[in-house]
């Protein structure tokens, strides 16, 4: 983690991933076929072929040649979609070596590309070669700048890292967070800002967003609110930082992008019948019931984005 002073009264931090350790995501969490959360969903099946159903409804899939995932965990969505599309050119780029060989593993008797390389600086052209890139429940991994002031936004700052910031809020025209001090997505907005200006046709973002919130019959029994602040997320081995769609949004239009966004639900539809609603409503303590509304809650949390080049 690096801190930059500015203008001598102000600093703020660049929240930098140092490890990667390993972390129960929701594609983890689905994987299982016992697993108790898939039996609350109208389909049973795995994240991978989920989203790929959800996808399939808004891109053309079936004329992709090739696919690109960023941050591919243990290669579960790669595997599924791989083994619905034919012929399809496939690449896994990773910056945790460990994870690489997990991917190995899991996609052995698939034809794929692995490169251990840190995605954020990657090559225009090697994305370039791909109609389809997958972002799934990571790009909160990516650098986060940490308690700003308004000062990083005043031309007279003149500090390199506020520059480079001050300059995605102007060019993408990005809102301006409110309160004293805030956070901001320098690597998600980098990431986004690198795949569009790339050209890649198809782009799909997921991860926990600091604008989401329950939908009204839910709110009470959820309690998640937007902030629009990013916010940390402790986990073993590393932090990582809810998302400003809002922002990522904004890039993704000077380019040329339309959009579509939407919470988990529009993926992982649940079956809400009496038994869900009595599990959120109450305070049981049952380690099933926590998992539940664990999951539930997540379902609420966690945003996607497509980006679509017509």
């Amino acid at each position: 983690m690096n801190c930059v002073e500015i203008n001598d009264t102000s600093s703020y931090h660049i929240h930098d991933l140092n490890t990667l350790g390993w972390e129960l995501t929701l594609c983890n969490s689905l994987e299982p076929e016992n697993s108790p959360i898939r039996a609350l969903l109208e389909k049973n099946t795995s994240f991978g072929n989920l989203l790929f159903d959800f996808l399939s409804r808004h891109l053309p899939l079936e004329e992709a040649k090739s696919v690109l995932e960023v941050g591919g965990g243990y290669g579960y969505i790669m595997r599924d979609f791989l083994g619905r599309l034919r012929g399809v050119r496939a690449s896994m780029i990773d910056i945790s070596p460990f994870l690489l060989s997990k991917q190995r593993e899991t996609l052995n008797s698939h034809n794929v590309t692995f490169c251990e390389h840190d995605f954020l600086a990657a090559s225009p052209d090697f994305l370039k070669g791909h109609d389809v890139a997958i972002l799934n429940e990571n790009i909160g991994d990516f650098p986060t700048a940490c308690g700003l002031t308004r000062d990083v936004l005043n031309e007279n700052c003149r500090d390199s890292q506020a520059a480079e910031i001050r300059g995605y809020f102007n060019k993408y025209g990005l809102a301006v967070p409110s309160g004293e001090s805030f956070n901001f997505n320098l690597g998600a907005v980098r990431a986004v800002e690198l795949l569009c200006s790339s050209g890649v046709p198809y782009i799909y973002l997921s991860e926990h967003s600091c604008e989401a919130a329950a939908p009204e019959k839910w709110r009470y029994a959820l309690g998640i609110e937007p902030t629009d602040n990013p916010e940390r997320i402790a986990l073993k081995g590393h932090d990582e930082y809810t998302i400003r769609f809002s922002h990522l949004e904004a890039v993704a239009a000077h380019y040329g992008y339309r959009t579509a966004r939407g919470n988990y639900t529009d993926m992982l539809p649940v079956r809400f019948d009496e038994r869900i609603h009595f599990i959120l409503t109450s305070k049981t303590e049952k380690d099933e019931h926590e998992i539940i509304r664990l999951f539930i809650g997540d379902l609420f949390k966690y945003e996607y984005l497509l980006l679509i080049r017509d």
